[in-house]
């Protein structure tokens, strides 16, 4: 067997397949399917400040080779998060990793300080697609201002890997990617859904309450391969690539294009098993090319 060992900033893992946050609960859902501790990371649901109720139903909709969600980040907060969820994930053996969201720096800053106590959290995974609400809406994470203002605010206050997760719906995530490098980030992953719509002809209705929302699954793939190529190149910090995996095949291709790690997300729905069957297939593509660690394929696209 090769070693499939790989580290982002210091969290080591024992291979390189994480699961996208909002598609694997807090992992326990899926301890009934696969052994969990295999998979080198595990990023839970979006957590906040404070409580969110989330949007409005319908906030999900099927397209062609993929999905939309509205969901809009429900989650029981920060505090609910420490008392209840942790004490029953902590001795989970992967890295348990939280994604931190929220709507004024204030907010992530304080989020990521709790989180930081956590002793078993060895990682959060930053959200800056979320709307400033300090600001119009519009999102930390499209401008490289807003994207190095929010993860040197959350740095100041949190000691451990910070990951920073970029939203793909800017002109150019190369310049975002390095403010977030700029900023403190230990990592990036990229990329967050593009930003999508469905429509109900007979209705003359938009299917989501909230008209549009975000796409993912197989549909975008080449787009996500495409901006993750390109921040590996721009970046001397690790890139974390997710965004249409489906097999070990596109994870393969990810980490090819200079991702050192890969994330899991909407096949999750598709194959509750999909995680340990990829970091297989990883495995023996390697053994099949003759490769003695994982690490060798990293950025070994030949351009």
């Amino acid at each position: 067997m090769a070693d499939l060992s790989v580290n982002i900033g210091e969290l080591q893992m024992k291979n390189p397949v994480m699961t996208a946050s909002g598609t694997f609960g807090y992992g326990e859902e899926f301890a009934d399917f696969i052994d969990i501790s295999r998979i080198g990371g595990i990023i839970v649901k979006g957590t906040t400040l404070h409580k969110r109720e989330g949007n409005p139903y319908p906030r999900m909709a099927e397209t062609p080779s993929g999905m939309l969600n509205a969901v809009g980040l429900q989650n029981k907060g920060v505090h609910y998060f420490v008392e209840h969820i942790y004490p029953r994930i902590k001795d989970i053996k992967t890295n348990m990793i939280v994604n931190v969201s929220g709507s004024a720096i204030e907010d992530y800053k304080e989020t990521a300080a709790i989180i930081n106590e956590l002793v078993n959290i060895p990682a959060i995974e930053l959200n800056i697609s979320c709307p400033n609400v300090k600001q119009g809406g519009m999102a930390f994470g499209v401008t490289a201002r807003g994207a190095e203002e929010v993860v040197k605010a959350v740095r100041s206050v949190y000691k451990k890997t910070l990951i920073v997760k970029l939203s793909p719906n800017v002109t150019d995530i190369t310049e975002i990617a390095r403010a977030a490098e700029n900023g403190g980030a230990d990592s990036v992953s990229l990329i967050n859904t593009l930003l999508g719509m469905a429509v109900d002809a007979e209705r003359r209705r938009p299917i989501l309450s909230t008209v549009t929302g975000g796409m993912s699954g197989a549909a975008v793939k080449p787009i996500a391969l495409r901006m993750v190529w390109q921040v590996a190149k721009a970046v001397k910090i690790p890139v974390i690539g997710l965004g249409g995996i489906m097999n070990w095949k596109d994870a393969v291709e990810f980490m090819l294009a200079g991702a050192s790690a890969i994330q899991i997300g909407t096949a999750n729905f598709i194959d509750p098993a999909i995680t340990v069957k990829v970091a297989e297939g990883i495995d023996d593509y390697l053994n099949r090319h003759g490769y003695k660690s994982v690490k060798e394929i990293i950025g070994a696209l030949e351009v």
